[in-house]
């Protein structure tokens, strides 16, 4: 018997065991259109605390094609999902949300254009049903990482789309414990195919992307792929450096000829400290990120760590 190319399917959960099931039905359904394909689909859990494994479970029994990883804790929102796309094995790996705001259907899509010979294949939402607010603040964000980025970052993406196994062996060969996987294929500097969707509702669960994760990848995604921030604060480090010792010399020169009538005033004095004091903290922050980064990749601890596998 000829054996079939394989295609791997991988969706990181956190307490989405009302989503599980249908997702898994509609993934399947997807994938009867391609018999010409085998599949795996691997659901990385990040230590739920609902039914979400015992669910899991219970398809990994009825279906070999489902496999498992357990988390031993919650590693966060980039690491297990990340741990979960570099476990596969197949010729092309798809990558999916587990709360269905990434429609299976646009799976079909993918694997077209994968045949058509593109590597990368992403879907894009220039239109959400989502939260305006939040969508149009990330839309902002993308263009301004855009424009200070060296590479162009596909705008409207997640991360939702099919990868060739020839990308995801080169992120593998990155090691990255930390990436920020949506500028890091973009780095690559394969052709990527965008498949343009409305992104629908959550309709049940409960979203875990808070303030801080998104508040955690969009600075990710700026020291992770531009040097412009750090560039920037060394350019007004100098700039400021460079005024504050003009005005100590010409106030020294005036307090020298003017010295009687000459008063210092403390209002000056304060603004000038606070001012200096916070520039210097701004950019202070801003070199902290860099140094995070850099102390991540040094630390070389595990992405996540496994309690059990099922079905591999």
């Amino acid at each position: 018997m000829e054996n079939k190319t394989l295609i791997s399917i991988t969706s990181p959960c956190f307490n989405e065991g009302e989503n599980i099931e249908e997702l898994y039905k509609r993934v399947v359904k997807v994938m009867e259109i391609f018999p010409e394909y085998d599949f795996e689909y691997i659901f990385i859990d990040n230590a739920s605390t609902d039914q979400t494994v015992e669910i899991l479970r219970g398809l990994a029994r009825k279906d070999p094609r489902i496999k498992i990883i357990v988390n031993t804790r919650n590693f966060g929102h980039i690491r297990s999902p990340y741990w979960g796309i570099i476990s596969t094995k197949g010729s092309a790996t798809i990558y999916l949300a587990s709360d269905l705001q990434d429609p299976p259907e646009l799976i079909a899509e993918f694997i077209s254009q994968w045949q058509l010979g593109f590597k990368i294949v992403l879907a894009v939402k220039p239109v959400t049903s989502a939260n305006p607010i939040m969508h149009y603040f990330r839309r902002i964000y993308y263009r301004l990482l855009d424009k200070i980025s060296e590479v162009s970052i596909t705008k409207d993406a997640t991360g939702f789309g099919l990868y060739d196994k020839v990308v995801l062996d080169h992120i593998r060969e990155i090691n990255d414990p930390y990436p920020f996987l949506r500028g890091l294929i973009c780095e690559l500097g394969y052709k990527i195919k965008t498949v343009p969707f409305n992104q629908p509702r959550r309709l049940k669960g409960i979203s875990k992307n808070n303030f801080y994760s998104l508040f955690d990848i969009a600075l990710l995604g700026i020291v992770s792929h531009s040097m412009v921030p750090i560039r920037v604060a060394s350019m007004l480090g100098f700039l400021v450096a460079f005024i504050s010792i003009l005005s100590a010399f010409i106030l020294f020169l005036a307090k020298i000829f003017f010295w009687e009538s000459f008063p210092v005033g403390y209002a000056p004095a304060g603004i000038g400290i606070l001012l200096m004091f916070g520039i210097l903290l701004f950019f202070i922050g801003m070199v902290g990120e860099y140094v995070g980064v850099i102390h991540n990749h040094v630390q070389r601890h595990p992405i996540v760590v496994e309690k059990e596998r099922i079905n591999f």
